[in-house]
């Protein structure tokens, strides 16, 4: 029996995706921004999946912009925001354990002549919203902020940077990276007050090459991009069909997520006991964080010989971010973690297709694969 513990990497495909996929391959494969018919069921199909991600974040179909993913939409909020408001300010607010799609950004922009001011954290993660309420003043004319750390789960309290820029009297746009939130929580722009939110396919079963950016009606950004009319010029080239296609069948396959949550707390919690009863073993993830997440450092064993036991025994978790391939986590470094820590993390993220019987084979490979390694050693 495989276990899969990455999701927060990727996700399987749920059947409704491939079967959107494959449908909009060969029954639906015309270019949306041609006028004939062939084009104009591409351009209907298109617009139904644009419908159906605005109607899961409970907001104008309008407001949605196709991209490739949550890469390419993160750089597009922070650059776009960053040059459309820069006669206004040349502050920008973030944290210190972002994505590297918004931290590498942020550095670029900072070359640039941007103030970038990029929040500390305590040992779980969260940022001090005092100091959040401090960072903005009058010349902050961007807050970006992740809803959901993609490396220990800690949920951010973005709506305190709406309320921080009004406070301040500033012009900020507010945006909010909310790729490993969306379809496991209650996710609604408005609610929690921001201008731009990224979200992703591939993190909700859906196709890889595939993402949405949210931007509020009114709000103006600088495209990245230049040459064609599609996504209203925010973002040209001809969409990729089949990917929007099965992002939106999906979201629309997405269950309720407060109901989920109840369950993956259940199994979280159940993980989280039979760990603990192991000795050296540390929760780095915070007990009030996205229990989609859980961040463990096997204290002694470094994280690759661990992944390499799981790995060899049909389980899959990782040491960290996809993005990083294998460097230290820069989350854990501003997390002030001790060496030993750093050394040993373990990314365990599950989905809604996780079982308990999985969560078992998961207790059982890491109380396994303590005994081997170490007798090794």
């Amino acid at each position: 029996m495989e276990a899969y513990f990455d999701n927060s990497a990727t996700t399987a495909p749920c059947c409704e995706a491939v079967k959107a996929v494959s449908d909009a391959m060969t029954n639906c494969w015309g270019n949306p921004s041609s006028l004939h018919r062939s084009g104009n069921a591409a351009k209907e199909l298109l617009d139904s999946s644009r419908e159906s991600i605005a109607k899961c974040l409970s907001v104008s179909p309008e407001e949605i912009f196709f991209t490739s993913g949550g890469t390419e939409s993160n750089n597009l909020a922070v650059m776009g925001a960053a040059y459309q408001m820069r006669r206004m300010g040349r502050r920008i607010v973030s944290t210190a354990v972002e994505h590297s799609s918004i931290d590498e950004t942020l550095d670029k922009l900072a070359e640039e002549g941007f103030e970038v001011i990029k929040l500390k954290v305590d040992n779980y993660g969260r940022i001090n919203e005092r100091e959040l309420y401090s960072a903005v003043n009058s010349n902050t004319i961007l807050i970006t902020m992740m809803l959901v750390n993609n490396e220990v789960g800690t949920i951010m309290p973005v709506q305190a940077a709406k309320r921080a820029a009004m406070a301040a009297r500033s012009p900020a746009l507010i945006h909010c990276d909310a790729v490993q939130a969306f379809g496991k929580m209650p996710v609604k722009p408005v609610s929690l007050g921001v201008d731009l939110m990224t979200v992703s396919s591939h993190k909700i079963h859906g196709p890889k090459g595939v993402g949405a950016l949210y931007i509020r009606k009114g709000v103006k950004i600088k495209p990245r991009t230049f040459g064609g009319e599609q996504e209203k010029k925010i973002r040209p080239g001809t969409e990729a069909m089949p990917a929007i296609a099965g992002f939106a069948a999906a979201a629309r396959a997405l269950p309720d997520p407060q109901r989920e949550l109840e369950h993956i707390r259940m199994l979280r919690d159940y993980m989280v006991e039979k760990l603990t009863e192991l000795d050296e073993i540390v929760i780095n993830s915070p007990p009030d964080g996205l229990p989609y997440v859980t961040n463990i450092s096997v204290l002694g064993i470094k994280s690759e010989p661990m992944l390499n036991f799981l790995s060899e025994r049909g389980i899959c978790v990782s040491s960290g971010s996809a993005c990083s391939k294998g460097k230290k986590s820069h989350v854990l470094m501003q997390m002030g973690l001790d060496r030993r820590r750093l050394d040993s993390p373990l990314r365990i993220s599950f989905s809604r297709y996780t079982t308990i019987q999985e969560v078992d084979a998961l207790i059982q490979g890491i109380a396994e694969g303590k005994k081997v390694i170490r007798a090794v050693k």
